[in-house]
């Protein structure tokens, strides 16, 4: 399968952050894209279908002539085996080969909810990529933007360093997974170009943005604190500060070329990222 395929692509959480660029990428390529979300609307012109993870009955419609998929959990849920495991259940028993859209990290401990479903998908005897991305760029005009606007982000990161990936590369990456099989039945770790701390991170916005963005170094609690006061729920809070322990240890700083294998360009700098999105970032 080294061009277009004959069945259709799904692309679960097809509205959001990288469910958005890997549907355009995917239809620029040519490829016939079932689009699935709660509301069930086309998107970017690929057709719509229900989709929820909480209702099995929404499985089997999406899966419909389907026969790759691009499976992930949406942000703000936290039990990723008990949501995730049914829908990469209801693929492999329709011989999907799926693309799967994990945590960076996941594999340093077979504990990890996220590596529990790696292992189910490589053990389920269908065609399989793995992607691990590191945070996203994004985050600063996501998560982060409340800070920026005020000109301060709040994280407990200390002064470890994240090799941002801007979530263009992460959807390019899936893009190329699923319209070959020349990266079937391996992982990839996905970073941008770069380590960087917290406090780099915001002068590069800070000099794009061109007002001052800086860095302030918080604990978890006060985090916490912070994300649920701009609602985010407390149990997702405290995921998101749980996952920055491994940015103090210094393990997100690594760097790979898994996006440049993967789509033959190298990725996309937090500057590069914040000179394109500078709309999202002042909005």
């Amino acid at each position: 399968m080294t061009g277009k395929a004959e069945g259709k692509i799904l692309v679960l959480g097809a509205t959001g952050n990288v469910g958005l660029p890997l549907v355009k990428a995917l239809l620029a390529k040519g490829e016939t894209v079932t689009a699935a979300s709660r509301s069930g609307r086309p998107v970017e012109g690929a057709e719509g279908v229900v989709f929820d993870y909480a209702d099995p009955a929404t499985f089997g419609p999406a899966l419909d002539g389907v026969d790759r998929a691009y499976i992930l959990l949406p942000a703000g849920h936290v039990a990723a085996k008990e949501l995730l495991l049914p829908v990469v259940e209801a693929a492999v028993a329709r011989g999907v080969k799926i693309v799967f859209q994990s945590v960076f990290g996941a594999e340093a401990d077979d504990a990890i909810p996220y590596r529990q479903v790696e292992i189910a998908i490589e053990k389920s005897g269908v065609p399989y990529v793995i992607l691990r991305p590191n945070w996203f760029s994004d985050n600063f005009h996501t998560y982060w933007k409340a800070g920026v606007d005020h000109g301060q982000v709040a994280v407990p990161a200390a002064d470890g360093k994240t090799s941002f990936v801007d979530v263009r590369d992460v959807a390019a990456s899936a893009a190329a997974a699923l319209t070959t099989d020349r990266f079937d039945g391996r992982a990839f770790n996905l970073t941008g170009p770069e380590g960087l701390d917290y406090t780099d991170a915001t002068r590069i916005l800070a000099g794009v943005l061109g007002k001052p963005v800086a860095y302030k170094a918080i604990d978890d609690e006060a985090f916490v604190s912070l994300v649920a006061g701009a609602g985010v729920a407390e149990d997702y809070a405290r995921l998101l500060a749980a996952i920055f322990y491994p940015v103090r240890e210094g393990w997100a700083a690594v760097v790979t070329g898994d996006v440049e294998t993967l789509t033959g360009s190298a990725p996309r700098s937090v500057e590069a990222y914040a000179r394109d999105n500078v709309a999202a970032l002042t909005a």
